[in-house]
This record gives C-alpha cells, structure tokens and sequence, in this order.
C-alpha cells in the first residue's frame, strides 16, 4: 500500500521504529568521554548554585587586584556593615596630614551577634575572620625607653585596627611614618581574664623605630 493509504497505527508504528532507530544509532556514534543529552531544564537551584559561585569567582579576583591596604580597608568596612552598626563617615586624617589614611568615629562599637551567624555569605565571613585575627596579630609598641633596654605592648584598639595603625602604619605609638615597614616578632606578655599569657606577636616598625627596638642588640 502507498503511505498515504497506510493505516494509522502503521503510521504510529513507523514513527516509533525510526525514533528508536535513530536513538539508538546516537548512542553507537557517541564517544565515552561524551556527556549524554539532557532534554530536562536544570532545577533552579543548580542555576541558583552556579549563579553563587560565577558571583563568588568574580569577588575573588577583585580582592586579587586590590593592594593589601585596600584589601584591608574593604574587609574592614564590610565588617562594620555587617555586623558593627553604621559607619557615619570615612574620613581623611586631619590629626596626621602626612598620612592618607580613611579612618572613622572613634564612638561606635562593633557587635557580634549570634543571629548573624545564620546569614553567612561569603564575604561576610571573610570579613569577620580578618577583623578578629588583627586584633591580636599585630601589637604596639611604647619605644620611648629604649636605651634603658625597656618596651612596653599593648593590643591595639578598634580605632587604630581599622586605620591600619601597627599593620600599615609604624607600630610605635609616637611615630606615624609608614616608609620602609619591617615585621619583627616580640614576645608579648599580657594578662587575660586574669591569667597571665605569653604570645608571639608582630610588631611592625620604620627603619629608625626598628633600630630602637634592637638598640642592644647592635
């Protein structure tokens, strides 16, 4: 019988065969390392993943192009975004002309908040890890007895995290000079919830600072 003439279920039949056919035939022609064909749309909570980490790549590499005192001031500023309330300006320092540095109000407070932990991106993490770890990574020094072979530490203070001072500044309290920074280790020791604690901290000092505190050493 011509096509025309074949009845219905011929025709469903044959539609069916070269279906069949023709799937089968793929799979004989796809190579191992090929995926198969997805006909379905991805649910939208892959999309939504993918989404996150094409977002979380993109951040990561505009934290790699940033210099480490913008990097700092970022981190820092996210910070206070999240999780210390509001920042009522940055400002340039006006008490140390020679320095550029953003600084901000010495009167607020940063609060930690256990129902912040329930919102956690990426960044806010970040944030919070870099801010606790530079409250007791880098301390100050009081130089001014040197040659009495005498130094006195202390933790730095919210104000002087967030302008740098000790990390991006000399880390002696008198000097503001942030030329020629060298790192040096000290032994800190300090008393917390009235235990008494040792720590190797770092102390990052100028050239002229740094020859005060090896004085005795020459």
């Amino acid at each position: 019988a011509a096509f025309n003439d074949a009845p219905n279920d011929d025709f469903v039949y044959d539609k069916h065969h070269v279906f069949v056919f023709r799937a089968a035939k793929d799979e004989l022609l796809q190579k191992p390392f090929q995926k198969g064909k997805h006909t379905k749309v991805a649910h939208k909570n892959v999309a939504a993943h993918e989404w996150d980490r094409e977002e979380a790549r993109n951040r990561r590499q505009h934290l790699i192009s940033m210099n480490a005192f913008e990097r700092h001031k970022k981190f820092v500023s996210d910070y206070v975004l999240y999780y210390g309330g509001k920042i009522e300006e940055f400002r340039r320092s006006t008490s140390k002309d020679k320095t550029d540095l953003d600084v901000v109000r010495e009167n607020h407070r940063f609060l930690w908040r256990e129902e912040d932990e329930e919102d956690m991106t990426w960044e806010k993490e970040l944030a919070k890890k870099y801010y606790d770890k530079l409250f007791k990574e880098y301390c100050i020094a009081d130089l001014s007895r040197y040659k009495e072979n005498k130094f006195g530490f202390r933790w730095r203070v919210e104000n002087e995290v967030i302008s740098g001072k000790g990390q991006f500044l000399c880390g002696n309290k008198r000097c503001e000079n942030k030329e020629g920074l060298k790192s040096w280790e000290v032994n800190f020791a300090y008393v917390e919830q009235g235990e008494k604690r040792n720590a190797l901290v770092k102390l990052r000092l100028c050239p002229e600072c740094s020859f005060k505190l090896n004085y005795h050493h020459k």
